[in-house]
């Protein structure tokens, strides 16, 4: 069936309305890529499943696939021994719990499991529930990493409070004292880093110290005085110390999924697979459509 065909029948508007009745991305993908098919056996297997998806719609509603995402620079970085990214690893970590959900739909609540065409994309489904709790333990959101991902990073943690503390409380000592007629604000701020106090222009020469930064008037000195700068130094390690950790906890993390690549795979091609099947079940619910006959 050629281009101009398919123009004349508007098939490009049914495909847009099939595609709205998918719930992931890559369901919609395939949606869109569904073109007219000539091969009779293939014809009746695509009819069997999706009247089947209608079944199970009609027997346990409809099913969501929403949190399904592409995963092809995933799995391609984990074959080659890259380490993920924490975004990466909860796309994953998404795809399972997913999967979990999914799989538990495709269960039938008799005693005797339900048969047919859609049984194996069901069975195929492996949620690897150790695996993504443990991501899930580890990152709680793309930019933060848990306290407890690691004993090192609870460590290196601990310390960067202490310091912290310790450098808060000799700068207030400072601002509530000796220097406090010497500010523009009785305030602490950060500069490149760094814990400092605005100090004013005229009394630069009273406060020792490291200029990071002045303000646009050029009235107010954002001095790092001479008192903390090596609690800042320490500081700034302590941050190396937790970028660091955080790589390494990434990258034990891509290790356990690189051993389950081919079963995060097959979930991830299931998925779409069923996804594009039950979003032409929906589009059939919505419109009474029934199954023609083909010869």
């Amino acid at each position: 069936m050629n281009a101009k065909v398919l123009r004349v029948l508007e098939y490009d508007k049914v495909i847009h309305m099939l595609e709205q009745k998918a719930t992931s991305d890559p369901g919609r993908q395939l949606c869109r890529d569904l073109v007219p098919m000539t091969d009779l056996a293939q014809i009746e297997q695509a009819q069997t499943e999706t009247a089947d998806a209608l079944t199970r719609i009609f027997q346990k509603g409809s099913l969501n696939f929403g949190s399904n995402k592409p995963l092809g620079m995933c799995l391609r970085s984990l074959e080659i021994g890259s380490t993920l990214s924490s975004e990466e690893l909860l796309r994953i970590a998404g795809l399972l719990e997913n999967t979990a959900r999914v799989k538990n739909f495709g269960r039938s609540d008799k005693d005797e499991e339900q048969q047919d065409s859609l049984t194996e994309y069901f069975h195929c489904l492996e949620p690897l529930a150790p695996l993504s709790k443990e991501i899930r333990r580890c990152i709680i959101d793309v930019d933060e990493i848990a306290d407890d991902a690691s004993p090192a990073l609870k460590k290196i943690r601990r310390s960067m409070v202490l310091t912290g503390e310790k450098i808060h409380n000799q700068l207030n000592s400072m601002v509530n004292g000796s220097v406090r007629n010497y500010l523009q604000d009785a305030v602490i701020t950060m500069r490149n880093g760094r814990y400092c106090i605005p100090v004013k222009a005229e009394y630069r020469s009273q406060v020792s110290g490291l200029i990071h930064d002045q303000s646009a008037t050029g009235s107010t000195l954002f001095i790092e005085p001479m008192a903390v700068v090596k609690l800042n130094n320490d500081l700034k390690e302590l941050y190396a110390q937790e970028q660091e950790e955080i790589q390494v906890i990434l990258a034990r993390l891509s290790v356990d999924a690189a051993e389950y690549i081919e079963e995060i795979r097959l979930n991830y091609k299931a998925l779409v697979e069923l996804d594009f099947i039950f979003a032409k079940a929906a589009y059939a619910q919505t419109y009474n459509g029934v199954a023609p006959t083909f010869n």
